[in-house]
């Protein structure tokens, strides 16, 4: 098992430059994490492409369907109190740490791009790119 941020969900499952490496993360490590946050985060990428025309809503709507497949039964609620730890320790985000937390409670690595968390926890969080 291994928790993912947001951003690897949205590589998946939007075509671009990280997408077969997204998909060569799941082929090789298939048992995905991540807090409930994730779900938000990832409505919210969606939006995104849906105002700029990039992604009609029946797309948008199916893809969020597919994700929601694949994370479910391994969506976690994280104790506040370490998120805010993390973030007093760290000048990462509220939101970045909930992922933190969630590895380091679950002790799996967290597949991230985000340079912060990863220049943070280097203990914790791996590239994409390095797995």
């Amino acid at each position: 098992m291994i928790v993912v941020d947001t951003n690897i969900l949205a590589h998946l499952y939007l075509p671009g430059d990280f997408t077969a490496l997204a998909e060569e993360l799941l082929e090789n490590d298939p048992e995905w994490a991540a807090p409930v946050l994730w779900r938000s985060e990832f409505r919210n990428i969606l939006a995104g492409y849906m105002r700029r025309k990039s992604l009609h809503y029946e797309v948008a709507r199916n893809l969020l369907r597919e994700a929601e497949s694949l994370m479910a039964g391994a969506e976690y609620e994280v104790d506040s109190r370490r998120v805010l730890e993390l973030v007093r320790d760290s000048d990462c985000s509220a939101y970045d740490c909930e992922f933190v937390a969630l590895a380091m409670s679950l002790g799996v690595t967290l597949v991230t791009m985000d340079t912060k968390l990863l220049r943070a926890f280097p203990k914790v969080a791996v590239a994409l790119a390095d797995r």
